[in-house]
């Protein structure tokens, strides 16, 4: 196999990288993609990283000043920027449970507790889960983000969860996908291992306790519209946004998940992981979490430095990355339509694609 040296003008007083010409199924390692990223992208910076906080408190604060002053026919347009602004916050606290917010360990589990609090979302048990996604990534059975379901799969269930389970992949309700996700996963211990048990119950603990104190008093301030007003709604926009970027990440008609004895980790990183551009003032919230592909190559790079290693990743080894999207109706409804079922080894199919060929 011939080699070539490829090198980007930012990577080239950083790292001197050998990039093979082309990789068997096999033979590509995610170390080999790693090691060609400029090392100043793993670099953590902990003034981009505050003022990324400080950014997004911010933005959250605007939020709720135009939720308070808006008449009601611009209340949807302060939900929309203040759940998307909270959305941000999430992204925070994933930075934090991946560790590359901060070198000092407690940091990242203070910041990312405090940034999960408003989402009522459990820190650690977040942590461990998502971790889990971003070692089984596009593995069938094993991947625990947004795997598709088999035939069989959904045969074998009840009546009234095939009857879910059709609902939800049928009819355009892709986004309250991470509700379900977050109501049944995360607030249950037994889900976790013995190890990692502790530290969910105190996660737990933590937005219990929150939620306790801040859902009355929210309700006995404002009556139970302002509840509605100021938490739930921009709550179930945050779940839309969560919804679609894990979705989008991942599914494609032509993104396979791969039984494990045929998985290669580098491969599903690389060509599995879909770059979507989004309206800018998304992606300005949200802190570039649609730049997806260099998280899954490697979870130590920090938001903040996400386009720098894609634009090396894109130089380096654009031949096996998925095509490029944009976030709009018609690529949701493509998803939805074409991405209903999974067959292994043949893709995914439709729910009358499948009844035909019973």
């Amino acid at each position: 196999m011939t080699v070539s040296i490829v090198k980007s003008e930012e990577s080239r007083k950083s790292t001197q990288t050998i990039i093979p010409d082309s990789f068997g199924q096999d033979s590509l390692k995610l170390k080999h993609i790693i090691k060609s990223i400029p090392r100043e992208c793993f670099q953590k910076d902990s003034r981009k990283a505050w003022t990324g906080v400080i950014i997004n408190v911010l933005m959250v604060a605007l939020g709720y000043a135009s939720l308070v002053v808006s008449p009601w026919y611009l209340l949807p347009f302060a939900w929309i920027f203040t759940g998307t602004a909270l959305t941000g916050f999430f992204v925070i606290g994933h930075d934090c449970g991946h560790r590359s917010f901060s070198n000092r360990r407690w940091v990242n589990d203070l910041v990312g507790h405090i940034a999960f609090l408003p989402l009522i979302y459990p820190f650690h048990a977040w942590r461990v889960g998502h971790n889990y996604h971003h070692k089984h990534t596009n593995k069938l059975d094993f991947d625990n983000a947004w795997h598709p379901v088999r035939p069989e799969m959904f045969e074998g269930s009840s009546p009234t969860w095939r009857l879910i389970l059709k609902t939800f992949l049928t009819n355009k309700l892709w986004w309250v996908g991470s509700i379900g996700h977050w109501a049944l996963i995360h607030f249950n211990a037994e889900n976790f291992l013995e190890k990692d048990r502790p530290k969910v119950k105190l996660s737990i603990a933590v937005v219990t306790i929150f939620a306790a104190i801040a859902f009355p008093a929210l309700i006995f301030t404002t009556g139970i519209w302002g509840f509605v007003k100021f938490w739930l709604v921009p709550w179930l926009v945050y779940h839309f946004w969560m919804s679609t970027f894990t979705y989008v990440h991942h599914t494609a008609p032509d993104v396979p998940f791969e039984n494990r004895s045929k998985w290669n980790e580098a491969i599903a990183q690389l060509a599995g992981t879909i770059h979507c551009d989004y309206p800018g003032w998304v992606e300005f919230l949200c802190h570039d979490i649609n730049v997806h592909v260099p998280h899954h190559i490697s979870t130590a790079i920090p938001s903040y430095n996400l386009r720098k290693a894609y634009r090396s990743i894109k130089e380096n080894w654009n031949t096996y990355l998925h095509d490029e999207c944009r976030f709009s109706w018609s690529l949701m409804k493509r998803l939805t339509d074409e991405c209903q079922l999974y067959k292994e080894d043949n893709g995914y199919l439709t729910f009358k694609q499948y009844e035909a060929g019973k």
